[in-house]
């Protein structure tokens, strides 16, 4: 299943900011924490990857129990 998405960009005079909001229901299934780092790979100019920086505590204890 997917969730589509609008890619979002603000202009000001000397900058853009391009936003795309992740939708809460995956955020959830990923158990992201607020704050968490994560790293955007490009696969080729279709697909784009996201990966988690560093395993949080919450998921480093889950993995060693």
């Amino acid at each position: 299943m997917g969730y589509p998405t609008k890619v979002q960009v603000i202009k000001r005079k000397a900058s853009e900011q391009w936003y795309v909001n992740f939708p809460a229901v995956l955020a959830h299934a990923m158990e992201f924490e607020k704050g968490e780092t994560v790293e955007w790979i490009v696969k080729d100019r279709y697909a784009l990857t996201m990966q988690r920086k560093e395993a949080s505590d919450k998921h480093a204890r889950k993995k060693k129990r």
